[in-house]
């Protein structure tokens, strides 16, 4: 079900010609259609070099437009991210405003981007007033040509999906005059599905997670209920486009069963 992927220690300069090598092999009609990704390790990176906890998030941003360019270069066209939860809402007022910041800039730089479309997931309330106005401006933006589409899951909680999709399902069950037994006694997963964050998208057929945690941490709960799973323990700063290419590898060699 799940393959946790250690590194492989090799000179450099073979490195190119082996993710050529990757490359090729990669059938391309395997690919997933949509591909959740946990950018963890961030803070863990920057220990490594004594850096500052803003570098490692820095570099986490960065790594986030190299892999956006990954994607659309594979043909992949629906990509989320889980780039803060609500767990980590509770780090320091100090960590928390340079993270913000960092991921205000990112925001920019993906609006910069012609080809890629956003939609944002979360809770806008837990976000500082300029960031949250960001992210509602960038996800009204409509590409002339969509190549990407992401979903940025920012102040992001998979409990509190379900919930906001059950309450507005509730919500509009009472708008057209429904009864609450009537809503209990036809309800069904599709009924749910259909207020999700990411409702109206397929459900992720891969889910990466970096940093060698082997756990969901809330992410994409429902939707993952079929996904196929791949751990790095690469830390996402370091995240290579060679770990990439093995996930897909190993995603394309599995037989997935849907419900058993």
């Amino acid at each position: 079900m799940h393959l946790f992927s250690g590194p492989v220690r090799m000179p450099n300069f073979l490195y190119g010609y082996y993710e050529r090598r990757l490359a090729r092999s990669l059938d391309l009609g395997s690919v997933p259609r949509h591909i959740g990704v946990m950018v963890d390790g961030n803070r863990r990176w920057a220990r490594q070099f004594n850096a500052p906890t803003s570098q490692g998030h820095q570099a986490g941003a960065d790594k986030i437009l190299e892999f956006l360019g990954w994607c659309q270069d594979l043909g992949i066209k629906v990509v989320t991210l889980y780039m803060l939860s609500t767990d980590n809402m509770s780090r320091s007022p100090e960590e928390l405003d340079e993270l913000m910041g960092i991921i205000a800039n990112t925001l920019d730089l993906l609006d910069a981007d012609a080809d890629i479309s956003v939609h944002a997931m979360g809770a806008p309330e837990l976000l500082p007033e300029y960031l949250a106005q960001r992210v509602s401006s960038l996800t009204t933006r409509v590409p002339a040509k969509e190549r990407i589409h992401v979903n940025l899951a920012i102040g992001y909680g998979g409990r509190r999906e379900i919930v906001d999709a059950v309450r507005e399902l509730l919500h509009d069950a009472d708008a057209a005059g429904r009864t609450m037994a009537d809503v209990a006694d036809a309800l069904s997963v599709d009924d749910i599905s259909r207020f999700l964050y990411t409702r109206g998208q397929p459900d992720p057929d891969l889910v990466i997670r970096t940093s060698g945690e082997q756990r969901l941490s809330g992410f994409l709960m429902w939707q993952s209920a079929y996904s196929e799973f791949y751990f790095c323990e690469a830390l996402w700063p370091a995240f290579r486009r060679i770990d990439f290419l093995r996930a897909l590898r190993d995603f394309a060699g599995r037989s997935r069963r849907f419900g058993s």
